[in-house]
């Protein structure tokens, strides 16, 4: 019986689930692999999902889509949005969506094994889908392979993955070497001294300090790398204080930094420490600050050879007009792990999920940043057609390219 992709995707919108906590949606992706006849193992790095199809010699493809939501309250205004809650690591109740596509990419992950099980008398190797938890948190890959992911399955001969993306619905977007940055999560604690608000002399305040450091900061991106290349540098909190009379003895900073190699991750990351320092130093702080690396992500680089293939196939199902090289996206992926601890060839994608003539006007209007919402919105929600269809088939397609 063919599975309703239509109604799996609306299902798994509707109960989207937070990182490492996505036990309902790794449950249902199991069942269905199962179902397809794929040998099933679950609770792979907390609850990632592998399912293992051995069809004869041949080459082994890793395929891979990620399945947790967002902290994000959904405000898309489809019929099937998400009004769920969940539990965040600091046990607050927040809203939750699939804000960043990863319902899509089970669905059409599931759509695509079906169509390659349907397939298998034109093929031969062994495919092992991974769905895997915690992409958000730059940490599900890595807890997959840590979990023994590498003693129940044989190595990759290639790693392929997709995602869902603010492109017109049936556009590929694919290219050669980086197609995503790097990235590192940092927390910055600066040590003030603490005092009433109405004798600031008595204190160290590190809200000036943090101030000062925020603004400093900006300058890495806009005047010591070369416009050319490509940094970011992204301070995405702040907190210090408890009441307006009160200085507070410290303020902590989250930083978020994407660069395209490593070269540059070394110039960002010393230039973030020179200037965390001597902001501190300049406002007389008596205990140095802390700089503490949360996530490290490596760049996502497809390999050239493997990529020519794939883009190849993609043209060959899709169309040629509908492969574009969309340059290198500055958000930061995890996928990349599966590939580097392997030593497989990557490559990974992006599919269009916008309606082509809402697209097509806000692009003619100049105003795609406005009115096209991008992954991590409340109003991203990709159209289910021909979204999910264009999804399976270049899965599918990329993974025919390798299996003999």
């Amino acid at each position: 019986m063919t599975i309703d992709l239509e109604a799996l995707y609306i299902d798994l919108h509707q109960h989207p689930e937070l990182s490492f906590q996505e036990t309902r949606t790794a449950g249902i992706a199991a069942a269905h692999l199962r179902d397809l006849g794929l040998e099933v193992h679950e609770g792979i790095g907390v609850t990632g999902v592998v399912g293992v199809l051995v069809n004869g010699d041949g080459p082994v493809v890793w395929v891979r889509a990620d399945m947790d939501a967002l902290p994000v309250g959904e405000q898309s205004g489809r019929p099937y949005a998400s009004t769920a809650t969940g539990i965040d690591p600091a046990g607050n109740t927040v809203p939750v969506m699939h804000a960043c596509g990863h319902d899509m990419h089970v669905t059409a992950m599931i759509g695509a094994v079906e169509k390659l099980v349907a397939e298998r008398a034109d093929w031969t190797g062994t495919l092992v889908v991974l769905i895997q938890p915690a992409e958000e948190y730059g940490a599900g890959a890595r807890a997959m392979l840590d979990g023994g992911l590498l003693d129940l399955v044989p190595k990759p001969d290639i790693v392929l993955g997709q995602h869902v993306t603010p492109l017109p619905a049936g556009t590929i977007g694919v290219r050669p070497g980086t197609q995503m940055a790097a990235s590192d999560g940092l927390t910055v604690t600066l040590h003030g001294r603490g005092g009433h608000g109405s004798r600031p002399h008595s204190t160290i305040d590190p809200i000036v300090m943090a101030a000062a450091t925020v603004m400093r900061l900006q300058t890495i991106a806009s005047r010591e790398v070369d416009p050319r290349d490509v940094a970011v540098v992204t301070v995405g909190s702040i907190h210090a204080g408890l009441k307006n009379n009160i200085i507070p003895a410290e303020a902590k900073l989250e930083l978020s930094l994407r660069y395209p190699n490593d070269e540059m991750r070394d110039k960002v990351l010393a230039s973030v420490e020179r200037i965390v320092r001597a902001e501190a130093a300049a406002s007389g702080a008596e205990k140095e600050p802390e700089i503490r690396t949360d996530h490290t992500l490596p760049p996502t680089i497809n390999d050239d050879e493997a990529t020519a293939r794939v883009t190849t196939a993609l043209q060959r199902v899709l169309g040629e007009a509908s492969v574009i090289d969309p340059g290198m996206f500055t958000g930061s992926e995890d996928v990349s792990w599966f590939a580097r601890d392997t030593g497989a060839p990557l490559v990974f994608w992006f599919w269009g999920g916008v309606d082509p003539a809402t697209f097509a006007a806000a692009m003619a209007a100049g105003t795609l940043d406005k009115d096209i919402p991008t992954n991590h919105s409340p109003y991203f929600a990709p159209e289910i057609h021909p979204t999910i269809e264009v999804g399976v088939t270049a899965l599918s397609a990329a993974a025919r390219e390798f299996l003999g």
